[in-house]
């Protein structure tokens, strides 16, 4: 079965709230490139230590391999 990506954007992805958290960690990703922790295509991914994305201090981010980041519970 194919995804429907147009339904999954409609009941996801444009969501307000969603919106709001894509763009925290987007912008913590921006925070650590500026300070030289992260660079594009490195593999890493950038960790919200309290799971809380809006959350943007420098001491509830971390850097961490895709993989231990994205098998986390």
């Amino acid at each position: 079965m194919a995804r429907n990506y147009k339904k999954e954007y409609a009941d996801y992805h444009s969501k307000p709230a969603q919106k709001k958290r894509r763009a925290g960690r987007n912008k913590a990703r921006r925070l650590l490139e500026k300070v030289g922790a992260v660079r594009k295509g490195d593999g890493k991914d950038v960790d919200h230590k309290d799971k809380n994305t809006l959350n943007n201090s420098r001491r509830n981010l971390r850097v961490m391999s895709k993989h231990r980041n994205r098998s986390k519970k």
